[in-house]
């Protein structure tokens, strides 16, 4: 056993803790994208079942006050009314499939009932400083039924866009159907609608939702417990090693043997 005794050494007994610290931490990595991967595929099943689903009537999904659920997200909703451009709103800061900076245009859209429901029509560029409230293509006019889907209200939590204060006239950060309902003095109802027809060139429609990529999840999955595995065999490699270049430094070191001097 003397050929292991370097084991003992501060170098090797530091390299041995490390590799034995290393193989539960990279499981558990494994075990967390596991868990990200299973995360990522529910969702994006929950969202394309969302998305293929027949169209139903917005009232049948959401109410005054209701919280929309993450079965109902993505669901494609009708409704018929009347937009009030009167009270439109631009919501700052959102991008377009180009990634470049303007206005999502939110519009109320009263219902035969009298109810509001929040429509966001969609994408418009800023104009510079976006202090001033944009010109907005209009809406059609007079009664007219849309579809569109049904979005959940926006929250600094789960946007991460932070509600900012004293923004100028008509603009706000996000959109939220009871700070809405407030401002107008209406029943709105819970959430809000991304108009996806009748299709206009402006503003920009936005883009139905992508699917978060899943597998690349599972690959590092797999990739963390490979890492696992290989600690051991690599600190074993490295045994193997240190004993072989000790064994050929003894070997060198040996004297070499004579052959005795001629009388």
């Amino acid at each position: 056993m003397h050929r292991y005794r370097f084991l003992l050494s501060r170098q090797w007994v530091i390299l041995t803790i490390v590799a034995i610290a290393l193989i539960p931490t990279m499981i558990r990595l494994g075990f967390w994208q596991k868990h990200r991967y299973e995360e990522r595929t529910a969702r994006n099943d929950l969202v394309s079942s969302a998305l293929h689903a027949k169209p139903v009537p917005v009232e049948r999904l959401s109410s005054p006050g209701h919280t929309v659920t993450r079965v109902e997200r993505y669901r494609t909703v009708t409704a018929t009314g009347t937009f009030d451009t009167a009270k439109e709103e631009v919501v700052r800061r959102r991008t377009n499939s180009d990634n470049e900076v303007g206005f999502h245009v939110l519009t109320p859209f009263v219902l035969g009932d009298g109810k509001v429901l929040l429509v966001n029509r969609g994408w418009i560029p800023a104009n510079g400083a976006q202090t001033a409230f944009p010109k907005i293509p209009a809406p059609p006019a007079g009664r007219t039924t849309i579809t569109g889907r049904l979005m959940a209200d926006e929250t600094t939590a789960a946007s991460g866009i932070k509600n900012v204060e004293g923004l100028p006239e008509r603009q706000i950060m996000l959109i939220n159907s009871t700070e809405e309902a407030h401002r107008l003095g209406a029943r709105v109802l819970g959430g809000y609608v991304e108009q996806t027809g009748p299709q206009t060139d402006s503003p920009e429609q936005i883009s139905d939702p992508g699917s978060e990529d899943a597998p690349l999840n599972y690959a590092y999955m797999i990739q963390w417990w490979l890492f696992a595995a290989a600690v051991p065999v690599g600190w074993w490699f490295l045994v193997r090693r240190e004993i072989r270049d000790q064994e050929e430094a003894a070997a060198e070191a040996k004297p070499e043997e004579t052959e005795p001097a001629a009388v």
